[in-house]
């Protein structure tokens, strides 16, 4: 990011997407694993790039807007694609080379595509009038990157920093089980339904509905949000996810996570639509957390957005890559606990910061915030 801006960074991460993409026309087991890394060295420019580049298109009366219109769109991929892959698999038992390169084709056309709408945005300028960020613009080459790296470590040790990064570990730990666990346990649960494989892109499917539904809301309405704050939004979320894990609960067995199951749960046998319902809840409640998430990055930590970003997506980073290693090792009722606890704190530890950044006199406005 120091050395190119964040039109570049985005761009070169998504190269990286596309590059994984191939590796899928031509499935070979080492490159796999080694464009795997690729991509996530490419996602964490591209989420950075893409934070800050949100970040100096918005102003304090915009920003809550912005994120959830950026948000929208961004999932909008989980609802699409799904819809996408949910026909091209229907009634396989295993997925043949025709389908395979047909899906990826697409997949990949799209992410080209997406590459060339990143080349035709125009260069935006950091709209913080700040002293650091100043002497940083006049700084050139591993100066500058020195520069960033140092205001990164001196912000992950600040108060708000170490609080908001237990709400952005939990962000990591529900996606990992949305996108992973989640719709695993349900294709593994046999008595769900008589091809349980098609409820999982189904539940794909209301996930991404979830998301695009918040996202959009929270755009329309993001002047309420300026006015009344995030809290409110991160709690409904809460609560949400709440209800979502006493679904669960109740409806996939402890097994499931496993492999394929007669096992079942409290309701005897599962109901489709009560995973999928819990699949919306989901997505739902995950962009009432990253949305405001988005907003306060962008709007709080304008002095050093770049930095911010990166410790968001690092944190999360780090708590997903925990939540992939134990899901294979714990059930689903241990899992459902451990994110019942993490977002509880993490809802609390996010008030915290957002009443305290409110007492500073924030509220609608921005102002300059170093700990």
């Amino acid at each position: 990011m120091a050395f190119t801006g964040p039109r570049v960074a985005m761009i070169v991460g998504a190269a990286a997407y596309a590059g994984f993409m191939v590796v899928f026309l031509f499935p070979t087991t080492w490159l796999l694993y080694f464009l795997s890394a690729v991509l996530g060295a490419g996602a964490s420019i591209t989420w950075t790039g893409q934070g800050n580049y949100l970040a100096r298109c918005s102003d304090p009366q915009s920003i809550s807007r912005n994120s959830g219109i950026f948000w929208a769109l961004l999932q909008c991929s989980m609802f699409f694609g799904n819809i996408f892959v949910y026909f091209q698999f229907q009634d396989k038992t295993n997925i043949d080379a025709d389908t395979r390169r047909i899906v990826i084709s697409v997949l990949l056309g799209v992410a080209v595509l997406g590459i060339v709408f990143l080349c035709s945005l125009r260069q935006v300028s950091d709209n913080s009038a700040d002293a650091d960020n100043e002497l940083r613009e006049n700084q050139t080459g591993w100066d500058s990157a020195v520069f960033a790296l140092k205001e990164a470590g001196k912000l992950f040790i600040t108060k708000d920093m170490m609080l908001l990064s237990v709400t952005f570990l939990y962000t990591g730990l529900e996606l990992s089980f949305f996108s992973g666990v989640y719709g695993s346990s349900i294709g593994f649960t046999s008595k769900i339904s008589a091809t349980p494989k098609e409820i999982v892109g189904l539940a794909g499917i209301c996930i991404g509905a979830g998301e695009v539904l918040a996202g959009g809301i929270f755009g329309i309405f993001g002047k309420l949000t300026t006015r009344n704050g995030r809290d409110p939004i991160v709690i409904a979320g809460y609560v949400l996810h709440v209800i979502t894990f006493f679904l669960i609960f109740i409806n996939l067995p402890n097994s499931s996570p496993s492999g394929n199951t007669d096992d079942v749960s409290y309701i005897d046998p599962p109901k489709p639509w009560v995973a999928l319902i819990a699949a919306f809840m989901l997505g739902f409640g995950d962009a009432c957390f990253n949305t405001q998430i988005y907003s306060m990055l962008g709007g709080v930590f304008v002095r050093n957005s770049v930095g911010a970003f990166a410790l968001f997506k690092f944190t999360q980073s780090v708590a997903a890559a925990i939540s992939f290693f134990y899901s294979s090792h714990l059930g689903l009722h241990v899992q459902l606990a451990i994110l019942l606890v993490f977002g509880t704190l993490g809802t609390v530890c996010f008030v915290v910061v957002e009443w305290s950044y409110k007492r500073r006199g924030g509220g609608g406005q921005i102002e300059d915030h170093k700990e």
